[in-house]
Parts: structure tokens; C-alpha cells; sequence
């Protein structure tokens, strides 16, 4: 179908086309007309998603996800928030209420839920462009009860939010307490057996003690290695025989020193007598003998000093022994300190562990106790609703206007079923279509002339005739 069928279809079916839409304009303002007035209150709150919370004094990630103001929505729209409304504005307590109810269910079910649902078909919610405003529109017959309905809602928001804020954190708050109660007993019984410990082994500062332990040890040691090296000097010198005479001992000892000088002389005068008297001599004899005797004395001396050195290895001997199991004692007292410093250690972590649980979960549980008790929320009442003056429908002008459109529609459509039932050849192109032959002519169509018109031409071609 081309422009021009379309033309010729509407032109031949102008008056059905006029009479459907004069009828849809009609029907539509009867409607309109008959169909009783009604009012939309409307109010407006603000979500502030860049506030900080008050309780941690930081910003919640989630608040800026793009799902929160959708959750928000759907918050408003719950059956949670419009059973509120229903307590709030004391439906369920209103004898025309529930005998509407009565009526409409039999008294099955609940009130507030049945009410709930005629209030949420009536709510529109709608979030503002680029903003965190919220409009929360009503649409009821009487513009005060709108109103009323459109400010619970938003009173019952609010307080739903709060409440679903608070339910967890005092969930929360419980927990954390009877975790609380679990982890001071757990550190008290840790901090008794550490003082059980301590008091079981006298201990008061046991790093202090382990060094003066570990002291004590060093000093022993040295001792031993002096009395190691006593006794082997003692060994060496007792074992040197005839080189004894050259020890320090033997050459610096005075007594042996005045022996040696007095040999020396008795000697010399011996000779000397010798010399003088012979050796058969009293006097030869007397020296003799008392240097024999200086001798004996000197021998002796030497004797004493070589002798104290198997006295002083054996004392060093015992002396080593003792030191040596001295310092076995000393090690194992050292082992034994290191043994109750690691059992101390593992005390103060168990102790330290159970101190940093019991303070994080009080912290949490702080925390939480306050957030449960929290009465603020990050919604604010933008414009309240107040009782609208004009109705918000049946709107005639707008009505009008898409009864037009549609009649045109309609008698459009109208018009071109009409020509699909009872379809007429109205143009040289329909009929070339319809045979699927070539037009080879065309014959005009006579004008009718009416009788008004014919008349006048036979009068004025009469008055023609006779001049």
C-alpha cells in the first residue's frame, strides 16, 4: 500500500473515521467526568549515604554501593514498613476498618497485613535524579487522609531503619558479651597459674637471676682454669729431679740461699785447713762435719720446697675435682633457671594472648552496646506532606488530549478493516494490481450537475438565445 490508497482509503472512510474518534472523545470525557476525584499528597526525604558513622566515626562502604538507595526503596515499599503505618495511624483498632476487613475476607488472616496491602497499592515511591532524595507519594480520595498516610510512611521508614540498624547490633552486643564473660575467665585462670608457678618456684625476677647465675658460672670456670694451670705447674716442677736446684722456688728461697753461702765458705775453709793441718787434722775433721751437716740441711730445705709441689698437686687436684663439680652444680641450676624462664615465657604469652582476646572482644562489645542503642539514623525529612489542594486525577485536559490520539487510532484502524471487508477499486493502480494487467486508458468520470446548477445554465443560455 502506497500514499496515496492511504489517502483515498481515508477519504473514502472520513466519516467513519470522525465518528470513532468523536466517540472515543466523548466516552473519554464521561469517564473522566463520572470517576471521582482523587488526591496525591506527597513528601520527600534525604539519605545521607557521606556521613560518617557516629559510633566508628568513619563511612560505611556499603552506603556507597549503587544498590543502596534501590534497598532504600524497597525498604519503603515492604510490608514491614506498611504494617507500621497501619499501627501508627491505629487501623487496626478502627471499627470501620475491621468490619471492611470482616467483609472483604471473612475474618481470615490478619488485619494489619490486609490493610497493609491496600496501602501499598496506592504508594508510589520514586528516587530523584543524580540525588539521595526520595519522594514518597499517596494517592486516596480525601487529600487530608493522603497526606496523613503519605507522613506515616515516612515516620515508619525511618524508624524501620533504625530498627533494622539497631536488631543486628544488639545481636551482636549479646554474643560479644557472653564471649566477653568466656575469655575473662580464660585469662583470670591464666594469670592464676602463672602466680602458681612463680610462687611454687620463688621466683621474682628471674632474667636478673639468670645472669647473676650465668655469672657465678663464668667465675668458676676461671677458677678452674687457674687451679689447671697451679696444678700443672706444681706436676712440671715435681717432675724436673736434678734440674730442682734450678726451680725459682729453690733458687730464691732465702734459708736455701744462706745454706748455700755458708757450703760455699765451710768448703773454701776446708780447703784452706787442708792445705794448712791435712785431712787428718781435728779441726779438718770439725769442718768437714759441719759441712756435712750444712749439706744434710740444705738437702732437707730442697726436700721441704720439692715436696710441697706434690702437695700442691694434689691439693689443685682436689681443688679441680671441686670446681669441676661445682660447675656441673652451677650448670645444672643455669638449665633448670632457663627451663623456668621458657615455662614463665609461655605463661606471659598464654597471659598476653588472653589479656589482647579479652580486650578486642570488649572493645567489640563497647561498641556494639552503643550501636544497639542508637536512635539515629542518616534519613532526614526533606518537605513533610500537607493535604493537596487540586486533584491529582482523573486529569481531563491530559485524558482529552490521549482520547484524540487514540480515537484517530481507532478510526484508522477502523477505517481500514471496513475497507478489508468491503474493499472498492478507487484508483487506476488498484485495479491495474487487482488484474495484473497494463492500463491502456483512462475515461474521465462525469460530473453530476445538481438541479439548482442545471437550472441556472438553462436560463442563462436562454437569455444567450434571444439577445
Amino acid at each position: 500500500m502506497n500514499l496515496q490508497q492511504f489517502l483515498l482509503i481515508l477519504r473514502a472512510r472520513y466519516k467513519l473515521v470522525i465518528l470513532t474518534l468523536l466517540g472515543t472523545v466523548m466516552a473519554t470525557l464521561v469517564v473522566s467526568l463520572i470517576l471521582p476525584k482523587e488526591y496525591t499528597a506527597t513528601t520527600s526525604v534525604v539519605v545521607d549515604v557521606k556521613s560518617p558513622d557516629p559510633i566508628i566515626g568513619m563511612m560505611l562502604p556499603g552506603m556507597t554501593t549503587p544498590g543502596y538507595m534501590a534497598t532504600q526503596i524497597d525498604i519503603i515499599q515492604s510490608d514491614r514498613v506498611a504494617q507500621r503505618v497501619v499501627t501508627l495511624l491505629k487501623f487496626d483498632s478502627n471499627p470501620t476498618v475491621k468490619q471492611q476487613w470482616m467483609q472483604a475476607t471473612q475474618g481470615k488472616g490478619r488485619l494489619d497485613v490486609w490493610m497493609a496491602g491496600l496501602l501499598l497499592k496506592k504508594l508510589s515511591v520514586k528516587p530523584a535524579r543524580e540525588s539521595n532524595v526520595i519522594s514518597i507519594s499517596y494517592k486516596a480520595s480525601d487529600p487530608g487522609f493522603a497526606a496523613a498516610v503519605a507522613n506515616a510512611f515516612t515516620q515508619a521508614y525511618i524508624e524501620t531503619n533504625i530498627e533494622l540498624k539497631v536488631a543486628p547490633a544488639r545481636q551482636y552486643a549479646q554474643w560479644f558479651g557472653e564471649q566477653g564473660k568466656s575469655l575473662r575467665d580464660n585469662l583470670e585462670k591464666a594469670q592464676a597459674k602463672l602466680s602458681a608457678y612463680q610462687q611454687e618456684h620463688g621466683i621474682v625476677a628471674i632474667d636478673e637471676r639468670l645472669d647473676n647465675e650465668t655469672a657465678k658460672l663464668n667465675d668458676l670456670s676461671a677458677q678452674l682454669t687457674i687451679v689447671q694451670g697451679q696444678t700443672s705447674d706444681a706436676q712440671s716442677k715435681q717432675r724436673s729431679g736434678s734440674a730442682s736446684d734450678t726451680l725459682p722456688e729453690i733458687v730464691q728461697n732465702p734459708t736455701i740461699a744462706a745454706l748455700r753461702v755458708d757450703v760455699a765458705r765451710g768448703e773454701a775453709k776446708l780447703q784452706e785447713l787442708a792445705g794448712n793441718l791435712g785431712r787428718n787434722h781435728p779441726q779438718y775433721k770439725r769442718a768437714e762435719s759441719e759441712i756435712a751437716t750444712l749439706r744434710k740441711k740444705l738437702e732437707t730445705e730442697t726436700l721441704h720446697i720439692t715436696s710441697g709441689f706434690s702437695t700442691s698437686r694434689t691439693v689443685g687436684r682436689d681443688k679441680e675435682a671441686e670446681l669441676r663439680n661445682a660447675i656441673e652444680t652451677q650448670k645444672k641450676k643455669l638449665l633448670e633457671l632457663k627451663h623456668q624462664r621458657d615455662e614463665v615465657a609461655v605463661l606471659m604469652r598464654d597471659v598476653d594472648a588472653a589479656q589482647k582476646a579479652y580486650e578486642a572482644v570488649s572493645l567489640r562489645f563497647n561498641q556494639t552496646s552503643l550501636e544497639s542503642q542508637s536512635t539515629q539514623t542518616n534519613v532526614s525529612v526533606l518537605n513533610p506532606a500537607a493535604p493537596p489542594i487540586e486533584p491529582s486525577s482523573p486529569k481531563i485536559l491530559l485524558n482529552t488530549l490521549i482520547s484524540v490520539f487514540l480515537g484517530m487510532m481507532l478510526g484508522v484502524s477502523a477505517a481500514f478493516l471496513r475497507e478489508m471487508v468491503d474493499g472498492r477499486v478507487r484508483s487506476v493502480g488498484d485495479l491495474a494490481e487487482i488484474l495484473q494487467l497494463p492500463v491502456l486508458g483512462v475515461i474521465q468520470k462525469q460530473q453530476r450537475i445538481g438541479r439548482k446548477r442545471l437550472a441556472f445554465l438553462r436560463r442563462k443560455t436562454a437569455l444567450a438565445t434571444t439577445r
